[in-house]
């Protein structure tokens, strides 16, 4: 990570959630005020509980070997911001990118998502792309996102999360995610596909990114390569590191991950099912490391380690994300760090930082 500038400085002061609720007036003004960005091409809209920005990467990669131009924006980032918003596949200049917004941002107090989503939309314009990969924040109705002419939607998957504000059911949440879908977008489904719940669109299909990409082409394309995304099932000497922050991402997690007894180093978010992903990382090993991410909404280490004890024989609780990793290194074995992509942000910035 290079110096951060002025923009990103001031972006990384707001307020990542809207502290009047959820809703969409503040982000359309924003991007009327920059002259409506968001129409300039179609898109590619990634909604769901998990995968989401694997999903978005695949799809990019498929459209750009079909020689289209293509923009894509995703959240959130583990080394930089810059990792956000890619042009032709290389992240662009976010510090450039919120230049173009700031002003209007700022005299509209847009919060940060809906900053960095305006200058993800607004550099694809400038860039004038054929397509646009975004993927959605929280859910789908009111997120900031949903401001596109999506072409295709695509659902990753659905489990419950975020039930005080996207509803208590998964049919529910369905609902929420996928109201970012106009009458002519074509639907894809996940091959888990639930419910009931048949949306009246222009088309309805089942599978994954590679059949969104192909939708969105309108037709066959070759196989992607493997996408490898910082954080994401990322091996480094004696350690492994996942952003797994629900149940769902911690089964997925777990199928994957090589045997051993682990040290799992976490921190996990207070709005998660903290039970649920605890009891399925106990899967992974005996001993637990708590710690606390930088986000406002991570669980403090003591009361972490407190609703481990149930799951794991030892547990500690260090609270400093850089000492728990050293902690959990020194009491030996692999070492499983987890539960937030948020931790793994704030590792990357303190390795950063020292070298």
């Amino acid at each position: 990570m290079g110096a951060v500038g002025p923009n990103t400085q001031w972006l990384e002061s707001l307020s990542p959630w809207p502290l009047d609720g959820f809703g969409l007036e503040r982000m359309h003004a924003l991007l009327e005020a920059l002259g409506g960005p968001q129409s300039a091409y179609e898109a590619v809209h990634v909604v769901g509980t998990n995968g989401k920005s694997t999903a978005t990467r695949t799809v990019e990669a498929l459209l750009l070997a079909d020689g289209l131009s293509v923009g894509a924006t995703v959240s959130p980032h583990v080394r930089s911001w810059d990792e956000r918003v890619t042009i032709g596949g290389a992240p662009t200049d976010v510090e450039v990118a919120l230049g173009r917004v700031r002003p209007a941002a700022e005299r509209l107090a847009a919060t940060q998502f809906e900053v960095i989503t305006a200058a993800a939309l607004a550099a694809f314009a400038e860039a004038a792309v054929d397509a646009a990969v975004v993927e959605a924040g929280l859910g789908g109705r009111f997120d900031a996102t949903n401001v596109l002419r999506s072409r295709v939607v695509l659902l990753t998957n659905v489990s419950l999360e975020h039930t005080d504000v996207l509803g208590d059911t998964v049919e529910a949440i369905a609902h929420e995610k996928l109201a970012v879908a106009h009458p002519e977008s074509i639907v894809v489904l996940p091959d888990s596909w639930f419910g009931p719940f048949v949306p009246a669109y222009r088309e309805l299909r089942v599978g994954g990114a590679h059949e969104a990409a192909e939708a969105f082409a309108g037709h066959h394309l070759p196989p992607a390569p493997p996408i490898a995304l910082p954080g994401r099932l990322e091996s480094r000497p004696g350690e492994i590191r996942d952003g797994a922050h629900n149940a769902d991402g911690v089964r997925w997690l777990l199928e994957r991950l090589p045997p051993g007894d682990h040290v799992v180093c976490a921190s996990i978010l207070g709005d998660k099912d903290v039970d649920g992903m605890l009891a399925g990382l106990a899967r992974a090993g005996t001993r637990f490391v708590a710690t606390t991410a930088s986000n406002p909404r991570a669980l403090m280490a003591g009361d972490l380690a407190a609703a481990a004890g149930s799951h794991f024989a030892h547990v500690e609780a260090v609270a400093d994300p850089t000492a728990a990793l050293r902690r959990a290194h020194e009491l030996g074995g692999p070492v499983l760090v987890t539960g937030s992509l948020y931790l793994l942000a704030d590792l990357e910035r303190a390795e950063a930082d020292e070298r």
